[in-house]
């Protein structure tokens, strides 16, 4: 009988960072429980974290580099491997120019220790400007609100949901997401200690979500009006004499800006366009402005839109306005161990420094927007991208237009993907260099403790060694800086810089480094959320732009959408969100048997009286169409949907991929993105605008 051992780590599949007790004997997982000794998740965790099991036993899994010769597969050395990535790459750079080498990041990096770690120099070694990100399908308008008013992109406020007595939820699902861009494990606890201690949960979104039926207050809102309602409940606080800035009071600049701009704004100006009465968006703003404390939290819905980047701008000086900003149970700010704002005080604003060649987007921390990025590998000129490096990402399924992106990497010269399976995307490359993943590596979370709902700090060595011939994302991505710079390697690895991050910390007098960690693998609580913007911002006077011109110029833009989306209702009357998954997140989840079995999740609600106007019957096959393509795929009629509006879940497929070695592999499932478009963003953060697309709905 085999005897088993206990691991302790953080999992690190999405956002929730819930600690894990996993079982283990002879190199194999015998269980994954909650660890109920974590401080941060109390012993919660989700379906998702068996998958960490499924990946390091998945005999899928890609094992050795691979090469494609001919139209087939064939295993290489890692050196021969190395040798023609860099080669191709110097080639193309030297006969078309640094810029035709482009990149695109992943979302599995955020959760990799290794990648936070290493991507920063690879991505300088590659002396190019065209790089891309997962970023900017998801969270670029809660980047750029906190880099114009408060001086950094990574400055974001999160609700201090421990301590609200008000949370008011837009577009936001977090007993789904677990809370994305508010790091809060065992979500569901968190939520129901609001109302078990008298106070109250307000949710605002185009669908009944799983969070709105926990939640004392639904509203339905038309897709992308949330900019308007949050204008006029700010138009509320000004008319009603409601504003209260607390202790941030003298750094708050532009009030009468702010005031200005929200004038024309009234409940009663917007009621029609949002769905809301006027008199519940009075009663609403007036709420939050007398409660004890509150905050507004805005997410996907608000921020993958046309207007992502006035909600989240909107939201903070909502918050801001209610004297809820930095303050216990409102808006506060998390005191991360591994800082990454550390140094950065005075670093330039690189907004816009460059603009994309093709349609002239806005550059932004490091990066393009993705959603033209097929634009930049289709258009001949100079500056066309002709090779292309994916880390852990799969924009074939999960950037918008991804039936156009398929198409251009076929174009592409050359194609390198750095990745645990052969999918819709890395079927494309060249060469694919496999990766070690989840109980394989070391892992700290240096993203998610910045938007964490409690302080804490936990390290964890790697479980297993990888199955096959897989080296950490880290170790192959140092290799190439290597060549790439003709540098020689200074011996640095995750572990030493976490502990060169450690000794900058706001904790290092209470002696928070890697060993004390490794002593303490349940983690370490490090307290709750402190009021500490005044040492934290970073504009150049110190103080919080509360109505940059940025934000004020995009106002007309907004004014102007609905009347222009007149005519297009006439041909697209329906206007499509997406929806998450608990059993989802990307597209490497789809590859565990145990999350995708059993009933087909992948279905268009409907609501049942538009339903019935279209002849449509539950269960139906039914063709959604946009301007971008159609997809066919069940009908699920339910009254949680707003009139006009239907949901789709996020677009990985659903399915598992077919991963023999084949260029050709069987494409399961199907892809919201096929039908969204690629045209349609938020023109301030170049963020994809998933939610409101135009569509229409016949029976298959």
């Amino acid at each position: 009988m085999k005897t088993s051992q206990v691991h302790y780590r953080n999992c690190n599949i999405c956002e929730a960072m819930c600690g894990l007790e996993i079982h283990h004997a002879d190199g194999e997982v015998i269980a994954i429980k909650g660890d109920k000794q974590d401080p941060f998740s109390r012993g919660h965790l989700c379906p998702k974290a068996i998958a960490l099991q499924d990946y390091h036993q998945d005999p899928e899994r890609l094992q050795t580099p691979l090469k494609k010769v001919d139209g087939t597969w064939q295993a290489i050395s890692w050196e021969e491997a190395f040798d023609e990535v860099v080669s191709k790459f110097q080639k193309i750079q030297a006969q078309y120019g640094p810029n035709s080498l482009a990149s695109y990041i992943g979302n599995p990096n955020a959760h990799n220790l290794g990648s936070a770690t290493f991507l920063p120099p690879f991505l300088r070694a590659l002396g190019t400007i065209n790089r891309y990100s997962s970023a900017s399908a998801d969270q670029l308008p809660h980047h750029v609100a906190a880099n114009f008013m408060l001086g950094a992109g990574m400055l974001i406020p999160v609700p201090d949901i421990d301590h609200t007595d008000f949370m008011l939820i837009v577009g936001g699902n977090p007993l789904v997401s677990n809370g994305s861009m508010m790091t809060a494990p065992d979500i569901k606890k968190r939520l129901l200690a609001i109302q078990d201690r008298g106070g109250k949960i307000v949710v605002i979104d185009p669908r009944k979500t799983e969070t709105a039926k926990l939640a004392d207050q639904h509203f339905f809102i038309n897709p992308e009006s949330d900019a308007l309602l949050l204008l006029a409940m700010i138009n509320v606080l000004f008319s009603e004499e409601k504003i209260s800035l607390g202790h941030l009071s003298e750094l708050i600049t532009d009030i009468e800006a702010l005031q200005s701009a929200v004038e024309y704004f009234s409940p009663e100006g917007v009621a029609n366009r949002v769905g809301i009465e006027a008199s519940a968006i009075r009663q609403l703003a007036i709420e939050m402005a007398e409660a004890p404390s509150a905050v507004c939290y805005s997410r996907m819905g608000a921020s993958t839109q046309s207007f992502g980047g006035l909600c989240q701008w909107l939201t903070n000086a909502f918050n801001i306005l209610t004297g809820n900003f930095d303050s216990r149970g409102g808006a506060m700010f998390p005191l991360p161990a591994f800082d990454l704002l550390a140094g950065k005080k005075g670093k330039k604003n690189s907004y816009n420094r460059y603009q994309s060649r093709v349609r002239g987007l806005p550059y932004f921390n490091g990066e393009f927007p993705v959603a033209t990025l097929a634009d930049e590998i289709n258009t001949q000129g100079e500056g066309q991208i002709k090779a292309l490096i994916t880390i852990a990402g799969n924009p074939v399924l999960s950037s918008p237009g991804g039936n156009r992106l398929n198409e251009a990497f076929a174009k592409l010269e050359f194609m390198v993907s750095v990745d645990i399976y052969l999918n819709e995307t890395t079927r494309h490359a060249d060469i694919i260099l496999p990766a070690a993943t989840g109980l394989e590596i070391e892992q700290y979370d240096v993203f998610f403790n910045a938007f964490a709902v409690r302080n804490t700090a936990k390290y964890s060595p790697a479980l297993f060694e990888a199955k096959g011939q897989q080296k950490k994302d880290w170790e192959i991505l140092k290799e190439l800086t290597l060549r790439l710079t003709g540098t020689v390697d200074n011996g640095a690895s995750p572990e030493v810089i976490l502990e060169k991050m450690l000794s900058f910390s706001a904790y290092k007098e209470s002696q928070v480094n890697v060993q004390k960690l490794k002593e303490n693998p349940h983690g370490l609580d490090l307290g709750p959320l402190q009021p500490c913007l005044k040492r934290r911002l970073m504009t150049d006077d110190g103080l919080i732009k509360l109505a940059p011109e940025f934000y004020i110029n995009d106002l007309p833009r907004l004014t102007s959408f609905f009347d222009n989306e007149k005519e297009a209702s006439r041909e697209f009357p329906f206007r499509l969100i997406s929806r998450r998954l608990v059993r989802s997140h990307n597209t490497w989840t789809q590859n565990s048997w145990r999350l995708v079995k059993g009933k087909n999740p992948c279905t268009v609600q409907i609501n049942e009286d538009d339903a019935a106007s279209l002849t449509i019957k539950s269960g139906q096959l039914v063709k959604v169409i946009s301007r971008n393509g159609e997809i066919t795929l069940p009908a699920e009629l339910t009254p949680d949907m707003g009139k006009g509006v239907i949901s789709i879940p996020q677009g990985w497929g659903h399915g598992k991929s077919d991963t023999k070695m084949t260029i050709a592999a069987k494409q399961p499932g199907i892809s919201i993105n096929d039908i969204t478009d690629p045209q349609r963003i938020d023109e301030l953060t170049g963020n994809a605008a998933f939610n409101g697309t135009r569509v229409k709905i016949i029976p298959a």
